[in-house]
C-alpha cells in the first residue's frame, strides 16, 4: 500500500457510519474494561501512596498541579477535538497540527520554567522550585500524543486506546510506588506523573502508525483552528472554574489543607470517571458522524444520559453515605478529615456526570465552541463567588461552595447548551428522573441501616449498606413498569456489543 492511500485510510471515516451503533456500543465495553483496570490500579496505588506519604505530599504536588495543569490546558489548543470533530481531513492539515502542538509544547515547558520562581513567591514555599521544573518537562511529552490520539479516536480505536492508557498509567503507579518505597516523598508522586506521558507517547506512536511530515501553509486548517481556539479558551475558564478552589486553599489554609481537599475530590472522582470517561470517548465520535442526523443524534444522546444516569446516581449517593468509611478504607485514619470533604463533594457529583454532557458533547460535536465559551464565562463568575464566600469555612467550606454552584447551575446548563439542538430541556429531565428518585430512596435506606450498624466494624457497615441499598433499588426498579422499560432498553443497547450483525 502506498504512503498516500494508507494516509487516506486513516483519515477516511465513512465505513463507520455503516455499523456505528454496535461499533459505539463494542467501543464503550472495551474502554470500559480498559477503565476497570485502571481503576483498581489507581485505587490501589491510592491506598499505598496514601500511607508511604503524608497530606503535605500530596498538597505539594497539588499546589503546583493548579499552576501546571492550567498551562497544560495550551499544549492541545482544542486540536485534537478538531480533528475527531471535522467530517473531511487530509495529511498536509493533521502535519501542520502536529507541528503547531509540538511548537506549543515546548514553548508551555519554558515559560513554566520561567514561571517557578513566581509560584514560590505566590505559595511561600521554596520546595516548590524544583518540582514546577520537574513537572513541567511532562508538556513535550504531551505535544508528541495529541494528533495520534486523535487519530485513533477518530477511526474509534478504542481497543488501542485502552491497553495504552492502561500500559501507561501501571508504569506510573509502579514508578511512583517504587520511589515511596524507597523514601523519595513528594518526589515519588512528580516522578509517576513524568512515567505516564512518556508510556503514554510511546504507546501512541507504536499503535498509529501515521507519521507527520512538513508543516504547510494554507492546509485549511484555518477553520480547525478557529474550533480549538474557542474549546481552548473554555478549557481555561473551565480550568480556573474548577481549580480556583485549590489554589484559594493553598495560598490562605495551607499545604495541609490543601492535602485533605484535593485527595477527597480525586478519591471522588476516581471511579466516577471510570464510568463516563468510556462513554465520553464513544459518545463524542460517534455523535460527531450524527451531527447532522438531527433525530439519530438526539435518541443516540438521550440513551447515552440515560445509562450515565442509571450507572452513577446510585453509585454517587452510596458513596455519600458511606463517604466516612470510604476515606478510613481507602486513606487511613490519618485522613478522616477528609471525609466530611468528600461527603460534601459528593452531594455535588449526583447531578455532574450528567450536566458534564451538556457541555462536553452538544458544543463540541455540533461545531459550537463559541457558545461553549460564553457559557463557560457564566458558569464561573457563580463557582468563583461560591468558592470565595466559603473560605472562611476552609476546606470544608469550599466543598460547600463547589456544591452550591453546582446545583445552581443543573437547569441553566441544559437550557443554554440544548438551544441550537434537536434535544429539548425537558427531553433530559424526563430520562433521568428515574434513576434519581430511586437513587435518593436508596440512599435513605441505606443512611438508616448504616445508623443501626454504627457499633460495628467498619466493614460490615459498607457491606450491610450496599446490600440493604441495592435490594430496595432492585425491587423498586422491577415493580415500576416505567423504571423496568428504562433497564430493558439499556440492556439492549448491551446486547449490540455480542451481536455481529
Amino acid at each position: 500500500m502506498s504512503n498516500a492511500q494508507h494516509n487516506h485510510n486513516v483519515f477516511q471515516t465513512d465505513d463507520l457510519k455503516k455499523d456505528l451503533g454496535r461499533r459505539s456500543a463494542r467501543g464503550g465495553a472495551i474502554t470500559f474494561l480498559g477503565q476497570g483496570a485502571k481503576l483498581f490500579l489507581q485505587l490501589g496505588s491510592t491506598m499505598i501512596l496514601a500511607r508511604l506519604l503524608t497530606p503535605q505530599d500530596f498538597g505539594l504536588v497539588a499546589m503546583v498541579a493548579a499552576i501546571t495543569g492550567f498551562i497544560m490546558i495550551f499544549k492541545d489548543l482544542g486540536l485534537s477535538m478538531a480533528t475527531v470533530q471535522k467530517a473531511e481531513i487530509n495529511h498536509g492539515q493533521i502535519s501542520t497540527l502536529f507541528w503547531i502542538n509540538v511548537t506549543i509544547s515546548s514553548t508551555l515547558m519554558l515559560i513554566t520554567i520561567a514561571l517557578a520562581p513566581l509560584v514560590v513567591w505566590f505559595y511561600g514555599e521554596p520546595r516548590l522550585l524544583n518540582l514546577t521544573i520537574a513537572l513541567s518537562l511532562a508538556f513535550i511529552f504531551g505535544g508528541l500524543t495529541v494528533q495520534h490520539q486523535a487519530l485513533l479516536r477518530r477511526q474509534m480505536r478504542f481497543t488501542a486506546l485502552a491497553v495504552i492508557d492502561t500500559l501507561s498509567l501501571s508504569a506510573g503507579v509502579l514508578t511512583g510506588i517504587a520511589c515511596a518505597w524507597a523514601g523519595l516523598g513528594y518526589w515519588s508522586l512528580v516522578l509517576m506523573q513524568l512515567a505516564t506521558p512518556f508510556t503514554m507517547a510511546a504507546g501512541v506512536w507504536l499503535a498509529c502508525n501515521w507519521r507527520p511530515g512538513l508543516p504547510i501553509r494554507r492546509s485549511g486548517v484555518r477553520e480547525m483552528l478557529a474550533f480549538g481556539g474557542y474549546l481552548t479558551s473554555f478549557n481555561i475558564i473551565n480550568y480556573f472554574a474548577r481549580n480556583l478552589d485549590k489554589i484559594l486553599l493553598g495560598r490562605y489554609c495551607g499545604a495541609q489543607a490543601t492535602g485533605y481537599y484535593s485527595k477527597a475530590y480525586s478519591l471522588l472522582l476516581l471511579p466516577i470517571n471510570q464510568i463516563t470517561g468510556p462513554l465520553s470517548a464513544v459518545a463524542i465520535p460517534a455523535l460527531s458522524r450524527m451531527q447532522n442526523e438531527p433525530e439519530h443524534f438526539r435518541s443516540f444522546y438521550l440513551k447515552a444520559i440515560k445509562l450515565i444516569a442509571y450507572l452513577t446516581m446510585p453509585f454517587v449517593v452510596a458513596m455519600t453515605v458511606l463517604s466516612t468509611e470510604i476515606v478510613d478504607l481507602v486513606l487511613g485514619r490519618k485522613w478522616y478529615y477528609a471525609g466530611s470533604i468528600f461527603m460534601v463533594l459528593a452531594c455535588a457529583a449526583i447531578w455532574a456526570p450528567v450536566t458534564n454532557t451538556a457541555i462536553a458533547w452538544i458544543y463540541t460535536t455540533l461545531g459550537q465552541t463559541r457558545r461553549m465559551f460564553a457559557w463557560a464565562c457564566i458558569s464561573t463568575t457563580v463557582r468563583i463567588v461560591c468558592f470565595i464566600i466559603g473560605l472562611r469555612w476552609g476546606a470544608l467550606g469550599v466543598a460547600a461552595g463547589y456544591t452550591i454552584g453546582t446545583y445552581i447551575l443543573i437547569y441553566p446548563v441544559f437550557s443554554f447548551a440544548l438551544k441550537r439542538s434537536p434535544i429539548r430541556v425537558g427531553d433530559v429531565f424526563s430520562n433521568v428522573c428515574h434513576p434519581f428518585a430511586l437513587s435518593i430512596l436508596m440512599g435513605l435506606t441505606m443512611w438508616i441501616t448504616r445508623g443501626y450498624l454504627i457499633e460495628f466494624g467498619m466493614i460490615w457497615i459498607i457491606v450491610a449498606s450496599l446490600a440493604v441499598g441495592g435490594i430496595v433499588f432492585a425491587l423498586f426498579a422491577r415493580g415500576l413498569p416505567s423504571v423496568w422499560k428504562d433497564i430493558n432498553e439499556i440492556f439492549s443497547v448491551a446486547a449490540l456489543v455480542f451481536t455481529k450483525k
